[in-house]
């Protein structure tokens, strides 16, 4: 009998075909200082940055496979959903937008989106519909999270706005052709 492997996330489908729900693979959970990421090479999710004390992920993060972002990755997606998840697990995210944001590294700039899901089984989150109707405070401390956590390292991040969850299931559309013509 052959070895079995863990299938590769980033070639799963990107939804289950249920309109505005997208899968999104966790690569790092809600109040962890270790960020994961999916190495391809070696087929197994691996630490990649730890951040500085008193810095943690305000929420889930992780990504939907089978897309691929203008910065070169999968498409990030941050998950609200009642408790953290677990590396490497799969979760259906109702889209309700995005943080429309710019990476500039080595000054070159590159549009690096964040989408914004709520996991379908939530129920604390199970009301939003729309990124627009977080708590404002809430959305400015994410947009400060993912400002200063690239600042950490050395690169700028801007936020350029935030849209609703017609133009970010846009984005994800866009991204899963960019990554079949790859």
């Amino acid at each position: 009998m052959g070895k079995k492997a863990m299938a590769n996330p980033t070639r799963l489908p990107p939804s289950n075909g249920d309109e505005g729900v997208v899968h999104v693979v966790i690569e790092t959970e809600k109040g962890s200082r270790n960020k994961f990421s999916y190495d391809e090479d070696l087929n197994i999710f691996r630490l990649k940055k730890v951040l500085p004390e008193g810095m943690s992920f305000p929420h889930d993060f992780g990504f939907v496979p089978s897309t691929l972002a203008q910065d070169g990755d999968p498409l990030d997606v941050l998950v609200l959903m009642d408790e953290p998840g677990c590396t490497g697990c799969l979760v259906e995210c109702r889209i309700i937008g995005a943080i429309c944001g710019e990476q500039v590294e080595d000054g070159k700039k590159v549009r690096n989106d964040r989408l914004v899901g709520v996991a379908v089984p939530s129920h604390t989150h199970s009301d939003l519909t729309d990124v627009a109707k977080l708590n404002p405070a809430l959305l400015r401390e994410i947009d400060n999270f993912f400002i200063n956590y690239h600042q950490q390292y050395g690169k700028r991040f801007k936020v350029l706005g935030h849209c609703g969850p017609k133009e970010a299931l846009g984005m994800v559309r866009k991204a899963t052709k960019r990554k079949k013509a790859a």
